[in-house]
C-alpha cells in the first residue's frame, strides 16, 4: 500500500506541474485581435485629433492662455471655472478624460451597437459642456457617413466651453469653415434653467443671445420648459427630411433633452435599446425619443463610460489615436489553448483507466513471512474435531 501511495502522489504532482505548464504556456500565448469596426474608429480618432488641433492653432493665434495646470496637455478645450455663461457644476476630472481623441471611437462603436445605417438621421442634443466629446461625436457621425441634425444648449458647467466670446457654437463654426466637418447645429437654446438662462445673469444670457445670433442659428426661447421640449421635437422632425430618426444622441445635462436633472440619473451611459416605462418626472427629448423606440445614446456620466470602455481617466499625456481596448484587445490563441487542453484530457484519461485496469486486477499479494507460513501450515495440520 506505501508503495502504491508513493506512485501516486508522483502522478499527482506531475499532473499538477503539466497543468502549471498548460498554464503558463496559454497565459504567454495571448494575441492582439482588432475590434469591430476598427478602421471606422481609427478614422474617427484621427479626424477627432485634427478637429482638436484645429481649435487650438486658431486659439493660440489669438493670443489665448492655456493653464498648464488645468489643462496639462494643452488641449484648449477646458474651459474657466467660472464665467457668466456658467450655467452649473462641472467637474475637471470628467472634462479631462473628454479630451481623449479616441472617444470617438466609443461613439462609433455605440452607433454600430445601435444598428443605424450610412445615410440614417441622427437627432443631436449637445451643450457646451463637453466641447472635445461634441467633437468626437461629430468625428464618428462623419466617418459612418450619417446626417446628423443637431441642437445646441450653449450654456456651459465648469471647465467647458465658457468663454463668452468663443462658445461651442463659435468652435463648430471654426470647424465647419476648416472644413474638418460639415455638420452644424440647426437650432440652439441659452440653456441652464428651464432652458432659458435661469440661474444666470441678464448679461450672461445677452451673451449667449449674442453667439447664437452671430452664428446664424435659430434661436429657441420659449417660455416654459415643456414648450421648448416640443419645439425641439418639432424641429428635429422638420430637419428629417421625411425620413425617421434613427437613434438619439445626448451630449451633457441639459434641461431640455434630459426633462429633469433626474432623468440623467436614472438613464445608464451608453446605449439604450429599449427606454424601460419608468415614472420620469419630465419626458425631455431623450424620454420622448426613447418611448418612440429610438436607441438611445447617453454621453453624460464620463466615469462609467470610462470604465465599460477601458479609457484612461484623465491621461497624461494624451493618449494618441488607435490606442486602447476600444480598438485592440488581448485574447487567448485558440489553438494553443485547445492543444493544452487535449493533452491534459489525455493524459487524465491515461491514468484514470490504468487505475481502474489496476483496480480490476487487484493490488499484488502481501507476501507471508516465515512464523506466518509455520501458523499456516500448523492451522492446517489441526484436525477438526
Amino acid at each position: 500500500m506505501y508503495k502504491f501511495r508513493a506512485k501516486s502522489n508522483i502522478i499527482l504532482s506531475a499532473l499538477s506541474f503539466l497543468s502549471l505548464m498548460a498554464f503558463i504556456a496559454v497565459e504567454n500565448s495571448k494575441v492582439d485581435v482588432e475590434q469591430d469596426w476598427y478602421a471606422e474608429k481609427l478614422e474617427a480618432a484621427q479626424l477627432a485629433k485634427s478637429a482638436a488641433t484645429n481649435i487650438k492653432d486658431f486659439r493660440l493665434e489669438k493670443g489665448v492662455f492655456i493653464d498648464e495646470v488645468n489643462d496639462p496637455n494643452q488641449t484648449a478645450m477646458i474651459g474657466q471655472e467660472y464665467t457668466q455663461i456658467t450655467t452649473d457644476r462641472g467637474y475637471i476630472e470628467a472634462k479631462l478624460s473628454s479630451t481623449n481623441p479616441n472617444f470617438a471611437a466609443v461613439i462609433v462603436q455605440l452607433l454600430k451597437d445601435a444598428k443605424v445605417e450610412e445615410g440614417d438621421n441622427v437627432a443631436v442634443a449637445m451643450t457646451g459642456s463637453f466641447p472635445a466629446l461634441n467633437i468626437a461625436t461629430f468625428a464618428a457621425l462623419e466617418t459612418l457617413g450619417l446626417n446628423p441634425i443637431v441642437i445646441t444648449s450653449v450654456g456651459s458647467s465648469n471647465w467647458g466651453a465658457n468663454d463668452p466670446y468663443f462658445t461651442w457654437l463659435d468652435m463648430e463654426n471654426l470647424l465647419n469653415k476648416s472644413k474638418i466637418f460639415h455638420t452644424r447645429s440647426v437650432a440652439a437654446s441659452i440653456g441652464g434653467g428651464s432652458d432659458v438662462g435661469r440661474g444666470l445673469s441678464p448679461q450672461g444670457r445677452e451673451l449667449i443671445a449674442k453667439a447664437i445670433q452671430r452664428n446664424k442659428i435659430e434661436f429657441i426661447h420659449e417660455a416654459h420648459i415643456e414648450e421648448s421640449i416640443e419645439k425641439r421635437m418639432e424641429t428635429y422632425k422638420e430637419h428629417g427630411g421625411g425620413k425617421p430618426i434613427k437613434a438619439f444622441i445626448n451630449i451633457g445635462g441639459g434641461i431640455a433633452s434630459l426633462g429633469n436633472t433626474i432623468n440623467g440619473k436614472i438613464i445608464p451611459a451608453g446605449l439604450t435599446a429599449f427606454l424601460p416605462m419608468k415614472n420620469f418626472p419630465v419626458r425631455g427629448v431623450i424620454i420622448q425619443m426613447g418611448q418612440q423606440k429610438i436607441p438611445i445614446i447617453h454621453l453624460l456620466n464620463i466615469s462609467q463610460l470610462l470604465s465599460k470602455y477601458g479609457l484612461p481617466d484623465s491621461p497624461v499625456p494624451m493618449p494618441e489615436p488607435g490606442t486602447g481596448e476600444i480598438f485592440v484587445q488581448k485574447k487567448y490563441n485558440l489553438i494553443v489553448a485547445s492543444i493544452a487542453t487535449f493533452i491534459l484530457i489525455l493524459i487524465v484519461v491515461v491514468v484514470y483507466f490504468s487505475e481502474q485496469k489496476h483496480q480490476r486486477l487487484g493490488a499484488d499479494p502481501i507476501p507471508f513471512s516465515k512464523n506466518q507460513k509455520e501458523n499456516k501450515g500448523e492451522t492446517e495440520d489441526v484436525p477438526i474435531l
